[in-house]
């Protein structure tokens, strides 16, 4: 088990059954798949994940199937932020029980006012309730989608305070200057990216790797990111493809790839992309990549 995130994390979608709860069995083979292509660990129910669209029973519920599936606990994370840090620290300690140690955890979401004493407080009360020295947590800095940025002078004190237990930091604002000012504040803690055009410049200013979305459907150009710094043509390319609202137009093509028309369900409130929106992203995107098989 790493200390941190480091390397090619997917931030794997959900896919979900008419009635709305989670089909695992599509889950754990999509995963499965996306280890198979060299990725080095799937992070659960974040962003990508419609995390805060799924409750604590249905996280451990898909935790508990995917180590049924032979997925090892080393290669999952857990999206595991609430804006009640009490569920935050209930449902760590249950995954923990199952295994699984890395927790992406974000900023209480809903006070967009609070100051940076109040989140350091927060995330201290989690790890202070949760008292364990097996976890590993990495804070989710997404200000656009959150509304609440995480200061970098708070992961730096947060990570004197606990050490490894707050093993670092994923960085989804899209700013690289950002990522600059977080390595800057806590050199000492893991710095992974969400976005994948940043993926080889923050490699080479000492990042970790990258948790990101387009891995569920071009994992081969994602890891090619970070041999090949002229692969960020390429996934530009991917990226300008993907129709907005990103996550129905990436579940949409992942339905494509698989075959698997349940893959363009989202629940409320978001909605699924229109009929026939995967097949011809996936057309486009074979061009670049090989196909999945």
């Amino acid at each position: 088990m790493t200390e941190s995130i480091r390397g090619c994390w997917v931030a794997i979608a959900t896919p979900v059954t008419a009635d709305g709860s989670i089909d695992h069995a599509a889950l754990a083979r999509h995963g499965t798949w996306l280890l198979e292509q060299r990725c080095d660990g799937l992070v659960l129910f974040g962003t990508t994940g419609e995390g805060p669209s799924f409750s604590a029973r249905d996280r451990l519920d898909t935790i508990a199937a995917l180590l049924g599936a032979g997925i090892a606990p080393e290669q999952l994370a857990l999206g595991a932020g609430f804006p009640c840090f009490k569920d935050s620290i209930a449902l760590i300690r249950d995954a923990l029980a199952l295994g699984p140690r890395h927790m992406l955890i974000l900023p209480p979401y809903f006070y967009r006012d609070a100051p940076a004493a109040g989140l350091e407080a927060a995330f201290a009360a989690i790890l202070d309730g949760v008292n364990d020295a097996r976890v590993r947590a990495t804070l989710y800095h997404i200000p656009q989608v959150s509304g609440v940025a995480i200061p970098p002078e708070t992961l730096a004190r947060l990570r004197a305070r606990y050490g490894t237990l707050v093993a670092g930091l994923k960085d989804s604002s899209a700013d690289f200057a950002q990522f600059r000012a977080f390595r800057a504040a806590a050199s000492d803690a893991t710095i992974v990216v969400g976005n994948e055009t940043d993926i080889a410049r923050a490699l080479a200013n000492g990042g970790g790797g990258t948790i990101c979305g387009m891995a569920n459907i071009v994992p081969s150009l994602v890891r090619a990111m970070f041999d090949d710094p002229g692969a960020e043509t390429a996934m530009a390319g991917a990226i300008a493809l993907m129709r907005p609202p990103f996550l129905p137009s990436l579940k949409s093509v992942i339905a494509a790839m698989t075959g698997e028309p349940g893959w363009s369900r989202v629940r409320p409130p978001l909605i699924s992309a229109p009929p026939g929106a995967g097949v011809a992203i996936m057309a486009r995107l074979q061009d670049m990549v090989q196909p999945r098989t």
